[in-house]
């Protein structure tokens, strides 16, 4: 990652001319200061992350004192971010990431827009699998953004993966829960109450009365599998396997791996619970 250094000679091209065409985001530093050498590795990690959607700049405030003064600087670290030919945000002092990141968020679109987007034509041409997939790695990488959690969350919802679902948007931290959020905790509520067919409700009580029972407990396992409630389809058969690995004449295992291909190569969650079975096979 290139950092482009200022002083007076190229002020004009970078601080104006520059950042009409993006951002331009600008820190001052010192030698002699500890806390600008712990920022800039920040700064040159976003950019990167970023690729290119904003300018990253750097003006040593004791050799370019004329700039510094002129853009009243008056303690480092300060971080400047210049849009069309003004300084439109910025922060003085060290700053944890997410207060850098927040900043930038403010003026810079999303460097995850586009996995959503592709997310979504997967979504759009039934490859849920696909679409899960990209996004979990996604959320993974970015360290689990507010976007990407979002859109992560939805696609599972959009899955009937309703447990995982609320798993991921339990991650979100209390002041970032918006209405999005709100509206897919509500989403969540409401599938789980539509999908609680009497079929399962019936076999629910069975297990309670005899959770022994095996062939009631696979059979909650196909009707839950049927409303795509995986997870707990999966859990239920892994208890019958454990107690017996050839339950009638296999059905248990063939059905254990029916769901698992039903889920879709690839998927986390698969792959979660093939490792599972291989474990306990193995």
């Amino acid at each position: 990652m290139k950092v482009i250094e200022i002083d007076q000679n190229n002020a004009q091209q970078y601080l104006i001319d520059e950042s009409f065409n993006r951002p331009v985001v600008v820190d001052f530093w010192a030698d002699w200061c500890a806390p600008c050498k712990q920022l800039m590795p920040l700064l040159e990690k976003l950019a990167d992350e970023y690729a290119g959607a904003f300018l990253l700049a750097k003006i040593n405030a004791d050799e370019q004192q004329g700039i510094s003064q002129q853009l009243g600087v008056r303690s480092l670290p300060t971080v400047m971010v210049f849009k069309d030919g003004q300084p439109v945000d910025g922060f003085a002092g060290a700053q944890p990431e997410t207060a850098v990141r927040e900043m930038l968020q403010k003026h810079l679109p999303s460097p995850w827009d586009g996995k959503i987007a592709e997310a979504t034509e997967l979504l759009d041409q039934g490859d849920t699998a696909g679409a899960l997939a990209l996004l979990r790695a996604a959320w993974e990488e970015s360290s689990k953004v507010l976007d990407i959690t979002l859109a992560y969350a939805g696609a599972l919802v959009e899955a009937n993966r309703l447990d995982e679902a609320e798993e991921v948007l339990n991650e979100v931290r209390l002041v970032d829960r918006d209405a999005l959020h709100e509206q897919l905790m509500a989403q969540i509520e409401l599938k789980r109450e539509a999908g609680k067919s009497p079929e399962i409700e019936a076999l629910e009580a069975e297990m309670a009365n005899d959770d022994s029972n095996h062939a009631v407990r696979v059979k909650l396992a196909v009707q839950l599998t049927t409303g795509a409630h995986y997870r707990d389809a999966l859990e239920h058969l892994l208890v019958v396997l454990r107690a017996d690995r050839d339950w009638n004449n296999g059905e248990a295992k063939r059905l254990y791996l029916d769901t698992i291909a039903s889920i879709g190569k690839g998927d986390p969650l698969a792959a979660e619970y093939q490792r599972k079975l291989f474990s306990l096979l193995y």
